[in-house]
């Protein structure tokens, strides 16, 4: 499959050290399967940067990933597991990495995700509540590579 990073810049070699922690997966490399999606992002980060909006394409074959043992956990909608997963991703009070997966695949916690994460934490709507605003919120995909040896799996286009 082919996977997208959208940036301010092509990404000749990935280095997990300049990576932002406290994302919805935690401190790692992520990208999409979904190209417009890619663009998008890449729009936004030259909006808060500058630079030129870039997509650097990659090759990803999953199968392989299993087949090698690489320790991968896969979301197929946003759920109580995911939200909780991606709350811990997102606490600073939370001691990081908050988990030991290689590649972890689910959806993107946009910003009304995030907003409705919040009400969550803040007791404003109730778990039960959260799970059924998620059901109809508008899915988005990104593939996020934790480790090197993830990193290896990816062949750059």
């Amino acid at each position: 499959m082919i996977l997208y990073h959208g940036s301010n810049m092509a990404i000749d070699r990935i280095d997990l050290g300049k990576c932002r922690p406290y994302k919805d997966f935690g401190k790692g490399f992520y990208l999409t399967d979904i190209r417009h999606q890619a663009e998008r992002m890449a729009a936004r980060t030259v909006k808060m940067f500058k630079g030129v909006p870039t997509l650097t394409a990659f090759e990803f074959n999953l199968e392989k990933a299993v087949t090698i043992g690489l320790k991968i956990k896969i979301f197929n909608a946003p759920d109580e597991e995911w939200a909780r997963f991606v709350m811990s991703n997102r606490d600073i009070n939370v001691s990081q990495p908050c988990h030991d997966y290689d590649i972890v695949i689910g959806p993107v916690a946009d910003d009304t995700i995030a907003r409705l994460l919040r009400m969550f934490t803040e007791n404003f709507i109730s778990e039960e509540q959260l799970v059924k605003e998620l059901t109809f919120s508008q899915v988005t995909s990104q593939y996020f590579f934790h480790t090197e040896a993830a990193i290896k799996m990816l062949k750059k286009l």
